[in-house]
């Protein structure tokens, strides 16, 4: 089968591997799309995220979708042709988060494109088959495998208990931000504000439903917020740029009592944070990592047209321009590349 290695960095090796056996509990699944994820383009730049480092020769791409080929022995509910999203982390099942539900904060967990696990940048993925997630014929692949990223919104919108009539803030108007944008929505948010400093972007976010916009490289966001509600600050701000000037602004733009949620990921591990105006505010702060039982959810809401995934897509490469498309992922004003693997299942 057609493979793709990131064997150093900027480098990709096309190869050809054996195609996997599934396991008893697997399925053996024919990629037909992936997204490509802002930490596949990290891994490809620097070869590094943190203490995850490529030392071998490593697939990445672990938002994906695609067609059931051949499942294993112990598989019930899933059979060949079946069309399926693929959740991208394993848990070890047995810790005491897995056992208590917060399966993604296990410490064992496999990850796709995570050292050493490899990733979907390939023709054929054998996973366990409780971590492929059906589509209904409504649902296209493309939209299964940007599942994952809704996923992560979701999970943000959830941390932040977003509910009916909340005003949500959302910094950055990337992939995570603008499905966080949906997500809030759907759980009932009435106004979503968005921030980011690509004009291209905050268009995006315009155009896709956002109720105001502040580019933030042009203006004051904690008094562009102030105005906009009134002078009490937003029920729940998410985080999703990873920007340090964003996520040091958290407590300013935030009413009293209101929450702030941090999802982006900042180049740095320190930023400096207004603790008194935390306890003073009594606001409430949280992470988000990753997500927990959202595949359900994320499917439902694509059936229902809840939400809208596809429309963050700004390029599609077949898996041969693997490279064209990391070099098109990198521009600026790209929210979402994504790769086509096979023209199957839709």
């Amino acid at each position: 089968m057609r493979s793709v290695l990131l064997t150093d960095t900027n480098t990709f090796e096309h190869v050809t591997r054996e195609r996997p056996d599934p396991d008893p509990d697997e399925a053996l699944v024919r990629v037909t799309d992936v997204g490509i994820c802002g930490s596949d383009v990290h891994y490809y730049e620097h070869g590094r995220i943190g203490d995850h480092v490529v030392e071998d020769p490593l697939v990445l791409g672990h938002e994906s979708a695609g067609v059931v080929d051949a499942v294993g022995a112990d598989v019930e509910g899933l059979t060949a042709g079946d069309r399926v999203a693929i959740e991208p982390g394993v848990p070890c099942r047995r810790c005491r988060f897995c056992t208590r539900g917060d399966y993604h904060l296990c410490p064992d967990v496999s990850f796709m494109a995570t050292p050493p696990v490899d990733g979907a940048f390939a023709e054929y993925v054998a996973w366990p088959a409780d971590y492929c997630h059906p589509l209904p014929e409504s649902v296209s692949t493309r939209e299964g495998a940007l599942c994952e990223p809704l996923s992560v919104a979701l999970h943000a919108a959830e941390r932040g208990d977003v509910g009916v009539g909340d005003t949500v803030l959302v910094t950055g108007a990337g992939p995570i931000g603008l499905l966080v944008a949906e997500a809030v929505r759907a759980a009932g948010a009435t106004d979503v504000v968005v921030t980011d400093v690509v004009p291209e972007k905050l268009a995006r976010a315009e155009a896709r439903g956002a109720d105001a916009t502040v580019n933030v490289a042009e203006e004051d966001l904690e008094a562009r917020v102030r105005t906009y509600t009134d002078g009490d600050g937003v029920d729940v701000a998410i985080e999703a740029s990873g920007a340090e000037p964003a996520v040091a602004a958290l407590p300013d733009v935030v009413r009293r009592g209101g929450t702030a949620v941090l999802v982006g990921l900042p180049t740095v591990e320190e930023v400096p944070f207004d603790v008194h105006a935390v306890i003073d505010g009594e606001l409430d702060v949280h992470g988000s990592f990753r997500f927990e039982n959202t595949y359900p959810d994320a499917v439902s809401l694509l059936a229902d047209g809840a939400v809208d995934v596809a429309g963050i897509v700004d390029f599609t490469e077949p898996l041969d321009r693997l490279d064209t498309a990391f070099e098109r992922a990198q521009d600026p004003t790209t929210v979402k590349g994504m790769v086509r693997v096979a023209d199957v299942g839709d």
